[in-house]
């Protein structure tokens, strides 16, 4: 199977390529970066602190979707809904692990997915979406007794908050509880913000160092607390992760999937 990378050379991009190149039955296709970045013209695997390959980094995006079986985007949440019509027009499956996108943009891939197969979630990797399902059966059996409150930490350099993976809990739970998530979030306190409102979902977030990422959803009763968690010590469990949802979805019919339907979670 053919996999492109469009953002090779960011930190995740370059996880992506190195993954794909040692993946039995995966060929890198290719890899873009956006116009003017000084990775442009130089070889794809070099980039990465590997031996050159004889392939090299372009601007091109257009190029790549038409010439790979599928392509991966970590990329930003406007390049992203670029892609996803470049994934429509070429066919090709389009791997979305980008976070931060807004309600236009994920109704962008849902059209996309209308013409091929896409696969989007706030995170790619086998823990996190296990924790998700846990997540989901903990708030339903447990009911509104229980407050809930997610809590995150990332590196610095991470630019939306909270995380794509906290919403992602946080819908996990809301969806255990047969509630909307936009209703009962409660993402900012501050000041003198009165007793905490029955049934609310809470989000605490933090940012810090060159924390991977850390997530914890705390189910907090009268006398007694629940923690699930989990914490990415590498960046590389989201490239395996990306790669066996690329190989999942090669010959899938179109339609807009997740990390759920390709590790068979239910």
């Amino acid at each position: 199977m053919k996999i492109g990378v469009v953002g090779c050379a960011g930190r995740m991009g370059q996880m992506l390529v190195r993954r794909i190149l040692v993946t039995a039955g995966c060929e890198l296709a290719g890899g873009t970066d956006r116009a003017g970045s000084e990775a442009i013209g130089r070889d794809i695997a070099g980039i990465t602190g590997l031996d050159p390959i004889g392939m090299l980094v372009t601007d091109d995006p257009v190029q790549l979707f038409a010439d790979a079986d599928a392509v991966i985007d970590f990329t930003s949440p406007n390049a992203t809904e670029r892609h996803a019509a470049l994934a429509a027009q070429a066919k090709t499956v389009h791997i979305v692990g980008t976070t931060g996108l807004n309600p236009g943009q994920i109704d962008a891939l849902r059209k996309a997915a209308q013409h091929t197969a896409i696969v989007h979630a706030p995170n790619m990797s086998l823990g996190v979406n296990l924790l998700m399902v846990l997540v989901e059966q903990v708030s339903r059996t447990l009911g509104p007794d229980f407050d809930i409150e997610i809590v995150e930490m990332h590196h610095r350099h991470k630019v939306d908050a909270p995380s794509g993976t906290s919403l992602g809990l946080g819908r996990a739970a809301a969806a255990g509880r047969g509630v909307d998530l936009d209703a009962v979030a409660a993402r900012v306190r501050d000041g003198h913000t009165g007793e905490r409102r029955r049934g609310d979902i809470g989000f605490a977030v933090m940012r810090g160092g060159d924390v991977v990422g850390d997530h914890s959803v705390v189910f907090a009763g009268e006398g007694e607390r629940i923690e699930l968690g989990h914490r990415a010590g590498d960046r590389g469990i989201y490239a395996v992760g990306a790669v066996r949802a690329a190989l999942w979805a090669h010959g899938k019919p179109p339609g807009l999937y997740s990390m759920r339907d390709v590790l068979a979670l239910g």
